[in-house]
């Protein structure tokens, strides 16, 4: 059932860790790879120029949020996405699941779908796993996700219930798609109970997707829990096929997904945390306003060979921060993106070279524990 335009090839493995490309009709993805999040078809604060000279072979859009606004219709007259966001590399669109279930007190579930109101307006709409779908096939990315529920992920009588109704919705989403120039993942869930997730799994993957994601995590478990959920769901996964791991992007959780066999990561924290100026390293997150760094003239990380650690200093971010001006949130998200694009540049290497694990415990031993807990 995989379209001939998405072929997943495992070159090289240590472990559970995978070294892979995934073809697209716009090019190689090869993983273990960071995905920039551009949620209204922009990565905040940088430009597809910039994304290109860090590397990113692939960003993600949300249906839910171009769905909205400025409308799939379009966008889809606009030629696609791709071209109306100036990206002529891979694109991964979401479902607009999560986006409607975090919609606390503005949505309402049913078997059929969930209707929700916007958070612009309050106008009411409707998603079902058909319209989801439609809606995807309107924006044109390469990848698209099918519609799910995300739950509570402590809650055992909701989840299964939750994740049975992801189950069939996902069964709609399969019979919904009409673009072979598409490859649609069906999404596990399950929240944190290891039987659920292996049910879960075993379900999704016998459907016959050309690869999978692992949803509802990242979202207020602990990380023991994450970790764990993950390498259940692996387990059962068909190593031949992709595996994304929705939401997460620390480079603790890129080191510890890579190692049980995570293909494919998104976050939009490097974007986010710039705008708070904070900048991410591999030993840690520095607030770029604090007072130390007003005469410093050392890059952010000296070890970085991102456009802003050649050209700037911490002084000027952070000068740049407090004048509030536009240009330190471009730079700082610039840096973010990259730091974890070449972290999982940097393992995918380590798994072709058969030296994962010595690289993955060098790289965690400069993680301070308070870092390796925060989402």
């Amino acid at each position: 059932m995989t379209p001939e335009n998405f072929q997943y090839v495992v070159e090289a493995t240590q472990g559970s860790a995978r070294a892979g490309t995934f073809q697209t009709p716009h090019g190689a993805i090869h993983t273990p790879v960071f995905m920039p999040v551009g949620t209204q078809a922009t990565v905040k604060a940088v430009t597809s120029e910039q994304l290109s000279d860090i590397g990113a072979s692939i960003i993600l859009s949300n249906t839910y949020h171009l769905y909205l606004r400025p409308g799939a219709d379009l966008i889809q007259e606009l030629g696609g996405l791709h071209k109306f966001m100036h990206w002529e590399r891979a694109i991964l669109t979401d479902s607009g699941g999560f986006q409607v279930f975090s919609l606390n007190g503005l949505r309402k579930i049913d078997e059929d779908g969930v209707t929700f109101r916007s958070h612009l307006d309050g106008a009411t709409h409707r998603f079902t796993p058909e319209t989801s779908i439609a809606i995807q096939e309107q924006l044109g990315a390469d990848i698209i996700m099918a519609f799910d529920e995300c739950a509570d992920p402590s809650d055992f009588e909701y989840n299964t219930r939750a994740m049975q109704r992801t189950h069939r919705w996902a069964e709609r989403c399969l019979a919904a798609k009409t673009r072979p120039d598409q490859a649609l993942f069906g999404i596990v869930q399950g929240g944190v109970f290891p039987e659920l997730r292996e049910r879960s799994a075993a379900f999704i993957s016998s459907l016959g997707f050309p690869g999978h994601a692992i949803g509802g995590l990242s979202v207020g478990e602990s990380k023991e829990q994450m970790l764990a959920a993950i390498e259940v769901v692996n387990a059962v996964l068909p190593a031949d096929k992709p595996r994304y791991l929705m939401g997460v992007g620390t480079p603790y959780d890129l080191i510890e997904g890579i190692r049980r066999g995570v293909d494919m990561f998104d976050c939009v924290l490097p974007t986010r945390l710039a705008r708070h100026s904070a900048a991410q390293t591999l030993s840690g997150r520095m607030n770029l306003m604090n007072a130390q760094y007003a005469r410093d003239e050392h890059p952010i990380d000296e070890a970085c060979t991102c456009y802003a650690c050649r050209y700037y200093s911490r002084a000027y971010l952070r000068h740049l921060i407090r004048a509030r001006e536009m240009l330190g949130a471009t730079l700082i998200s610039i840096h973010n993106i990259h730091t974890l694009f070449n972290l999982a540049a940097t393992l995918r290497e380590a798994i072709l070279q058969g030296n994962f694990e010595q690289t993955a415990a060098a790289l965690l031993e400069n993680i301070p524990p308070s870092e390796r807990n925060k989402l």
